[in-house]
């Protein structure tokens, strides 16, 4: 295929569930920890390089070819919080569906089976790219970019923030994306040598603890 496949994959309106979710901007807004551009800039540079980078780990391996379900158990030991977890299999679950709809493949309908209640997310996505014709690195940015892109067009809503504001802080972030696009790529090419462990492992504590407080939250505007 195309590698303009990856402009469809990429793109927000793909039917994938990310639209409901935050990625960790709605407590972080509540706690003050966003209110304009630049904070806004900096939970996302923080988000990128960690829960961003061991997404897009992930991605990169499923589009490498390696085992799904290794893959799967990987994400599951680098996502310690239940509520995590939890989301990370529910859009794992919308990411199959809209994925075999568009890009029809035996090895999305192997991992679908394996995983009925939803495999992790950035697993389905790598999985969704090399269906597609896509490059482990293509899938690498896919996986970054979502987890910045995100958070950005969740504080234009919690926030009432410039849109144009957002979409510059996603500028002024794509030199960093190139890096860890290409870092979680390359681990992604030393799996057969070194195992899963070669994938990143990157932590952000205050990014689970705030997840984990928000999945018991009354009223909220996103899913997570």
């Amino acid at each position: 295929m195309s590698r303009a496949a990856l402009l469809v994959l990429a793109d927000g309106r793909f039917p994938a569930g990310g639209h409901a979710h935050s990625g960790g901007a709605e407590p972080a807004v509540t706690a003050g920890r966003i209110k304009d551009a630049a904070t806004l800039e900096t939970f996302c540079r923080g988000r990128l390089h960690t829960a961003g980078l061991v997404a897009a780990g992930l991605a990169a391996a499923a589009a490498d070819g390696h085992d799904p379900l290794l893959l799967d158990d990987a994400a599951d030991a680098r996502t310690p919080v239940p509520a995590l977890r939890q989301v990370a299999r529910r859009l794992g679950r919308q990411m199959m569906r809209a994925a075999r709809a568009t890009w029809p493949s035996q090895a999305l309908d192997a991992l679908a089976a394996a995983r009925p209640r939803g495999a992790h997310q950035p697993v389905v996505l790598g999985l969704a790219a090399r269906s597609a014709g896509l490059q482990p690195l293509d899938a690498a940015y896919a996986a970054a970019y979502e987890n910045i892109s995100g958070p950005a067009t969740a504080a234009v809503r919690l926030l009432s923030l410039d849109p144009f504001d957002a979409t510059a802080v996603l500028a002024r972030l794509t030199a960093e994306l190139d890096q860890v696009a290409q870092q979680a790529a390359d681990a992604a090419l030393r799996i057969a040598a070194e195992g899963t462990g070669a994938l990143p492992a990157a932590s952000a504590p205050l990014l689970d603890i705030t997840a984990q407080q928000h999945a018991a939250w009354p009223v909220r505007l996103f899913a997570s």
